[in-house]
């Protein structure tokens, strides 16, 4: 397999990410430390610049996103809230996030959060725009929002797609935060395992991942996000289309040659 090599960084200047690949995956880190790795308006613009790099390049077929230290995102710079600056600006600098939630449903390469601490309000809401997750033991979870009179309007729409109405709602209401194994019950993260074993639960999770069809992985996540939203009559006519498509790919009819030769199939992405 094409090991990914740093042209991945040619054409994105980053300040407060780290961008790395390597084994057919590109890792992206927040890189913001002292400031508990909070999603600045400059952070949620250089994420997207990174995904759409990740994206871009063929060689990458799936993407982490972590924090740096022992923080996964404690969500918004709360500095925004201070800052003096008309309130328009402040509305479209916001637009950002937006976009950023957006862009996840449109890479076509699966993403895993790599929990490795708090994810907080803006945190937890990139932990569920990620396809899977995996958290330390001792990571903990929970939109605080309310506590400093906001509410977790920016990732709402994501968190009620991803954990049950009455267990999302009462963590919006309250605040409260809760631990990885509850995070687990609640369908937020795939598993948790002691922080001495997320690098390799999540290199072993990202290798498998590697390994599939990208134009499989591509057409399935695209199909996914589309049918989503879609009454079930239209999802299913979609979908019935969408594998008529893979149908034609070279990778679909190698992967059938191979299950019926007992050997593993050799994707090219065609």
């Amino acid at each position: 397999m094409e090991k990914i090599t740093h042209h991945i960084l040619a054409c994105v200047e980053l300040t407060h990410l780290q961008l790395e690949g390597h084994d057919a995956v590109a890792t992206i880190t927040i890189n913001r430390p002292d400031a508990r790795n909070a999603l600045s308006h400059e952070v949620v613009v250089e994420l997207r610049a990174a995904l759409q790099e990740a994206k871009g390049d063929p060689a990458v077929r799936a993407i982490v996103i972590t924090g740096a230290g022992k923080i996964f995102c404690a969500g918004a710079d709360l500095n925004s809230f201070r800052r003096e600056q008309p309130e328009l600006e402040r509305f479209f600098q916001r637009r950002q996030l937006a976009e950023l939630f957006l862009d996840m449903t449109e890479l076509g390469k699966p993403t895993v959060a790599r929990v490795n601490g708090h994810a907080l309000a803006g945190g937890f809401g990139l932990v569920a725009a990620c396809d899977l997750a995996i958290a330390a033991d001792d990571a903990e979870f929970g939109m605080p929002e309310v506590n400093v009179g906001v509410f977790p309007m920016m990732i709402m729409a994501i968190v009620f797609r991803n954990l049950p109405r009455k267990a999302a709602m009462e963590l919006a209401l309250t605040g409260k935060r809760v631990d990885a194994a509850e995070a687990l019950r609640l369908g937020l993260i795939n598993r948790h395992v002691p922080r001495a074993r997320l690098d390799a639960e999540v290199d072993t999770l990202t290798q498998e991942l590697a390994r599939k069809s990208p134009i499989g992985m591509k057409l399935g996540l695209e199909a996914f996000y589309k049918m989503q939203d879609m009454s079930f009559p239209s999802a299913m006519a979609y979908l019935q289309d969408q594998l008529a498509l893979l149908s034609l790919s070279d990778d679909l009819k190698e992967g059938v040659t191979a299950f019926f030769e007992k050997r593993t199939p050799r994707f090219t992405g065609r």
